[in-house]
């Protein structure tokens, strides 16, 4: 692991900065702003009014003590699983692992504390770095549903990781 990353609690930053990053790593189109900006700022919410929650499942991706991404997962499907949330990394540190990184952590801590069969994402067909991202640390692709609302972000992409893979 590169020695300048790190992870950190939610709560550590000011509110905002889930939404801000989220907002930034969706800056290559500005459709997904128009279409998700509010679920971003109650998302952010959420995790601020909830502490908690927030510093259980999630954490905040550093680079050079600089925030630059972030990732959440939903333990309400336990034992059977956990379903990641939101997972982004900022416009000016894609392509470099950090992704990749910050996946691997998450798995390792859903796995070490929540102990669930499996873990599920859904992704939008669109966003194929994101699809590539998941194959990369063993998710494997369940099932592919189309997309009837949005349909500039694709159909939706279902994947598994199954723990002990």
């Amino acid at each position: 692991m590169d020695s300048k990353l790190s992870f950190g609690k939610i709560t550590s930053f000011e509110r905002g900065i889930l939404a801000r990053l989220l907002r930034d790593a969706y800056s290559f189109d500005q459709r997904w702003d128009k279409l998700y900006g509010s679920s971003f700022d109650e998302f952010d919410d959420y995790f601020y009014d909830n502490p908690t929650i927030a510093n259980r499942c999630g954490f905040i991706t550093l680079y050079d003590s600089e925030p630059i991404g972030h990732i959440s997962w939903d333990p309400r499907g336990l034992p059977d699983f956990v379903r990641i949330g939101h997972n982004c990394i900022a416009a000016a540190y894609k392509g470099r692992g950090f992704g990749k990184l910050q996946l691997q952590e998450a798995i390792r801590r859903i796995t070490a504390s929540d102990a669930p069969m499996k873990i599920v994402v859904t992704t939008s067909g669109s966003l194929i770095a994101a699809r590539h991202n998941y194959e990369s640390v063993g998710f494997k692709l369940m099932a592919i549903r189309e997309n009837r609302e949005d349909y500039f972000t694709g159909d939706y992409y279902d994947y598994e990781y199954v723990s002990g893979c």
